[in-house]
């Protein structure tokens, strides 16, 4: 399920950390001592005391950890550069379980790119979970939202959760199936 305890770290603050499977919001208190499991797309897990807990891009400094740079989009970016950066940054998006992004786990459904009146971009984006009862569903929605209003030129993300096709491990693609071991 999750890499094996690697690199020890302690929360040199308290901050926000989310306990996964469940998605519950809890409090790590300075001083807790855990080992970094995952570090992937800007969020880290850590293990503490027989759970896993996901440490947010902006608790990074709390582990001792450094978040990855803000994307940027080239001078006179065109449309399509601004859709692959999207796509890029939903890549960044993993099940803090599971080593493999969202989009190669065959998790989003749909996205589309507009622009509004004041030629802005708006992001639609239709995504599924591996499972409907998944704690972390709202989490993980979360973390595609933010991370796609990180994109220059940005103006609104909205990202619904849907649950038709129901996923299968059909859609995910030839990497994650060999990441995983299932091909």
């Amino acid at each position: 399920m999750f890499a094996s305890p690697q690199e020890p770290v302690s929360f040199s603050r308290s901050c926000k950390a989310v306990l996964i499977p469940a998605g519950d919001l809890v409090e790590m208190p300075a001083g807790t001592i855990g080992y970094l499991t995952q570090s992937l797309g800007g969020s880290f897990t850590v293990y503490v005391e027989g759970n896993l807990f996901r440490v947010a891009r902006e608790d990074a400094d709390a582990i001792g950890q450094v978040p990855p740079p803000l994307p940027v989009l080239p001078e006179n970016a065109t449309d399509k550069d601004v859709e692959d950066l999207i796509w890029a940054q939903m890549r960044t998006c993993f099940d803090p379980e599971i080593p493999v992004n969202i989009v190669d786990l065959g998790l989003i459904y749909n996205c589309s790119v507009n622009k509004n009146a004041s030629g802005e971009r708006v992001v639609s984006i239709d995504m599924t979970l591996t499972a409907p009862g998944c704690g972390m569903g709202e989490i993980l929605v979360e973390d595609v939202r933010d991370k796609v209003e990180l994109v220059p030129t940005v103006a609104a993300v909205e990202v619904d959760l849907v649950w038709e096709p129901p996923w299968t491990q059909d859609m995910m693609s030839e990497d994650a199936l060999l990441e995983t071991g299932l091909m």
